[in-house]
């Protein structure tokens, strides 16, 4: 049976999933409703947080396909699954047409020399503008500097959820038959890296984790036959070598994975047995085989401290409360989060390196659900030092924002130093693109949700390293911190309210030196929020006035990591995100400032 490779690849929510779902129904593969987004949280959110695989059989043939994110901050997962397939479907909104992700994720595919198949999706908006938009992506290819093989790319019309694809517009369809002849027609057969070698190569892309069989490795035969309970060589960059031997051996076939004997060049297997296996390593038959070439992974750019709740309020909530049980869960995420480092060499915190404030949220979300208590401190871009200069994390940043908001927008990026790249405008929207330092960035998208009434759309993704542009101003909100321990009154925040945004809604339990709301001047305030209205014997119409609250401000993950200062820690345990100052009294507030 012949093979085919491919990789979904776009910019996020531009129908990814929805196509590898319906290519799954179409072909009998999965039920209507079985889904790639298999985790809780990318149901909740409604993004792809983790690759996947799929396999469908059509036609004789076994197409497997690689469902990956489309966020920059799980770029990770795009760059190395590229390396192991022979095509791409490159999707594009109809109505939106190319995004900052999207021109990443192709420079990629075409830097590796792979010809993109082009799908332009959801033609069944009614903003769609498939025409205009199949040109957008031909100015993109040309940008990017593709060759002349690759700018003749096919081009296939689709709306995915209605599972419809068709070649020209004006053609009647009522399945995805004509992607997956596509597919066949112009994706070369997997096969053999050296026809002539039949030598075992072996190469992980993706690593993933089972309680029973451990550390399972996703890799892409290139040569020869690799068989469940054989002895193989581990070679990685480094020169160092290790006997190991595979337990299990799997093949994917829909959403579920199969247990196989053996499987032949060509194929994507998932292997057990290798408890140290990492991406980019050399699986082979003998000692004196040549390496396959390694799959380099983007360097994180943000770093923040992660150490135990020592609040007033510590233990009540979690499962996981110690420094050894936080120490292991983080080595366990180690095991298959490929873009995250940590450093373990302090005893009283871990240094987590991610690759920005989203990456970090999914991981603490899924410790806060998995029963974990832990702070956190302020996200810190990364600066690495090239040739003796200082070089800071840079982003390149689209905006989508109706024409008459663009000028608040520039303004405020201008002021964090962000250079304007290219201003479009069409049907009253503005497309603006920047280049901005990623601290930057850091705390900008809520103050961007205010500024849009919530009608910008705000994507990003990493450029490179750059030169320090030097100190960035920031309109630095000043914090409403409780000097006292108990539970919060509505009359007592009926007065706070007109001081700041708060955080918090009457009755709530409150500590001493914990973050209630955000003060507008800039400077800290130390208030009461459990001081009750005196009460007299003596009653008068019209001197009670009517309390009217005004909603808190809800601090969620990304909230709370964006506008925290560097005083203070984001506590974060199975029901509550808490935001407190390093040191809860003011006296030792005081104290920390002087020293």
């Amino acid at each position: 049976m012949e093979i085919r490779n491919i990789a979904i690849i776009a910019h996020v929510d531009h129908g990814k999933t929805t196509l590898t779902d319906s290519l799954m129904r179409q072909t009998g593969m999965s039920s209507d409703e079985t889904s790639m987004d298999s985790n809780a949280l990318e149901k909740e959110r409604g993004i792809t947080i983790y690759s996947k695989n799929t396999s469908v059989f059509y036609k004789d043939t076994k197409i497997n396909i690689v469902d990956t994110p489309g966020h920059a901050d799980f770029s990770s997962e795009v760059e190395r699954i590229l390396r192991s397939i022979d095509c791409v479907l490159l999707l594009v909104d109809a109505q939106e047409g190319p995004m900052p992700q999207t021109k990443f994720v192709l420079k990629k595919s075409l830097e590796l020399g792979l010809k993109p198949i082009v799908v332009i999706n959801k033609i069944d908006k009614p903003a769609a503008r498939p025409e205009e938009v199949v040109e957008m992506v031909y100015e993109l290819f040309l940008d990017l500097g593709a060759n002349d093989k690759q700018l003749d790319f096919t081009v296939v019309f689709a709306a995915s959820k209605q599972g419809i694809a068709k070649m020209k517009l004006e053609d009647q369809s009522d399945n995805l038959n004509p992607l997956l002849d596509i597919i066949i027609e112009k994706v070369k057969p997997a096969s053999s890296l050296n026809s002539g070698d039949s030598s075992l190569a072996v190469q992980p892309f993706n690593l993933a984790y089972d309680n029973f069989l451990g550390r399972l490795a996703i890799c892409r035969v290139y040569n020869g036959t690799i068989k469940a309970a054989q002895e193989v060589v581990v070679k990685n960059q480094n020169g160092e070598v290790r006997n190991r031997k595979i337990s299990k051996l799997f093949t994917f076939q829909g959403v579920e994975r199969k247990e196989v004997k053996e499987a032949e060049a060509g194929d994507i297997v998932m292997v057990a047995g290798l408890s140290d296996i990492y991406i980019g390593e050399t699986i082979c038959q003998n000692v004196d085989q040549e390496m396959l070439p390694a799959i380099k992974i983007d360097e994180p750019t943000i770093s923040l401290n992660f150490l135990i709740n020592n609040s007033p309020f510590a233990g009540r909530e979690g499962k996981f409360v110690t420094n050894r049980q936080l120490r292991e869960r983080l080595e366990k995420e180690l095991e298959i989060n490929v873009g995250l480092k940590i450093d373990f060499s302090d005893a009283s915190y871990y240094k987590v390196f991610g690759r920005g404030e989203l990456h970090v949220a999914i991981l603490l979300e899924n410790l806060r659900r998995e029963g974990y208590e832990l702070q956190v401190s302020q996200p810190q871009v990364i600066i690495k030092n090239i040739d003796g200069v200082d070089h800071e994390p840079f982003e390149e940043v689209t905006v989508d924002v109706p024409e008459e908001m663009s000028g608040s927008v520039i303004e405020k990026l201008s002021k964090r130093k962000g250079q304007i790249m290219n201003i479009k405008n069409h049907n009253g929207q503005a497309r603006l693109i920047f280049e901005i330092p990623t601290r930057g960035l850091l705390g900008y998208r809520n103050e961007f949700v205010v500024d849009t009434k919530g009608e910008g759309i705000l994507c990003t993704h990493f450029l490179d390293f750059k030169p320090h542009v030097g100190n960035i101003e920031k309109s630095e909100l000043g914090s409403m911190i409780s000097m006292i321990s108990g539970k919060a009154l509505a009359y007592a925040l009926w007065n706070l309210q007109e001081r700041g945004v708060l955080y918090i809604s009457p009755n709530v339990e409150i500590y001493e030196g914990m973050v209630i709301g955000n003060v507008a001047k800039g400077n800290d305030l130390c208030v009461n929020p459990i001081k009750g209205k005196q009460l007299t014997n003596v009653r008068a119409s019209g001197s009670d006035e009517a309390i009217k609250l005004t909603p808190p401000t809800e601090l969620n993950l990304e909230t709370g990591l964006s506008i925290m200062n560097d005083d203070e820690y984001l506590e974060v345990t199975p029901k509550n995100i808490r935001l407190r100052k390093k040191y809860l009294t003011e006296n030792d507030r005081n104290r920390a400032k002087r020293q």
